[in-house]
């Protein structure tokens, strides 16, 4: 599992093995949605699934023709700092 931190700054880094730390940069949206889904082990499919969206939502978010907004946002993070606890709020099992 990754360990993250929240800078004084406003930043969110990475806590690494070795005790340093890695800034994430979350300016590419198609990168995040890519990161997060990833980082739960899931497919496009299952991970839209869980998250009640089209499978097509999920490919436009990763391949930069939409830009997760809002609500699916503040859904994304969440899910990238608690995918289990998401997960289970929302009313499934990670896997």
């Amino acid at each position: 599992m990754m360990r993250v931190r929240l800078k004084a700054d406003g930043r969110i880094v990475e806590i690494m093995p070795d005790g340093s730390e890695r800034a994430l940069d979350y300016s590419d949206p198609a990168a995040f949605a890519r990161h997060v889904r990833m980082r739960c082990g899931l497919t496009q499919t299952a991970f839209a699934r869980h998250i009640e969206v089209p499978v097509e939502t999920v490919r436009n978010w990763e391949q930069g023709k939409r830009a997760p907004r809002g609500p699916a946002r503040a859904l994304l993070r969440v899910i990238e700092q608690a995918p289990n606890e998401a997960f289970a709020a929302l009313g499934g099992r990670r896997r």
